[in-house]
């Protein structure tokens, strides 16, 4: 199967540096994984061929990035808490302060990202909530090995990545894309970094959780 045919979430699964490949070109390879590169480059309006020959120099100079495909369940939950569930406990709150402010101060501009904090604070509650469900009940089960007991949990959860998927294109709609203004100041330019960090952290999250994880403990139930 050559890899325009292969989905974005296989792609971004067995080649180390294809997520930051897929962010450049605003490809959706966490909730919208399973599509095919093909597909999602089409309905970008974008040449799959362009995107390929990145990917394909990737898989011949691999990065440094560790292959979590090939981690037990239990390292690899670990690792999504430490790298993933605890940052987004750091920057949620401070990405809310800035945006309570910038609000305030250029409030009577055009460009004002009006209803940010709200809309972030929303964000906070509802991962707090998911990544608690995913700490006390799904983590351990998967951990242990118990994954074919977590058909249900998994799904619900899957359902839950979604929901994230949609309130992170609300963000970028409320943000212009999180695209500066010219004459935006100090604060506005560090809430847009901090946003588009968390974009690509909580993208990367969803991603490995989905295509890895999820997918690992499916493949075991079945074997």
């Amino acid at each position: 199967m050559s890899m325009v045919e292969q989905s974005l979430g296989q792609l971004a699964r067995s080649i180390p540096g294809a997520t930051q490949v897929f962010h450049e070109f605003e490809l959706d390879f966490c909730c919208g994984g399973k599509k095919s590169l093909a597909e999602a480059a089409a309905q970008r309006s974008l040449d799959p061929a362009t995107i390929e020959a990145r990917l394909m120099a990737l898989a011949q100079n691999p990065s440094q990035e560790t292959d979590w495909s090939q981690a037990s369940p239990a390292e690899l939950v670990d690792h999504i808490l430490a790298r993933y569930h605890e940052v987004h406990r750091q920057q949620l709150p401070e990405l809310i302060r800035l945006a309570l402010k910038v609000e305030q101060v250029h409030a009577d501009s055009p460009d004002c990202p009006a209803g940010l904090a709200d809309h972030l604070r929303t964000m906070q509650q509802e991962l707090e909530s998911h990544m608690q469900k995913e700490e006390q009940v799904l983590f351990p089960m998967l951990a242990r090995g118990h994954g074919a007991m977590a058909t249900m949990p998994i799904m619900v959860m899957r359902m839950e990545h979604d929901d994230h998927g949609v309130a992170l294109e609300r963000l970028l709609a409320l943000t212009n894309n999180v695209t500066l203004p010219r004459a935006a100041c100090n604060t506005w330019r560090a809430l847009y970094l901090g946003i588009r960090q968390f974009k690509e952290d909580l993208m990367a999250h969803i991603h490995l959780e989905n295509n890895i994880l999820f997918d690992n403990a499916a493949a075991r139930a079945q074997a």
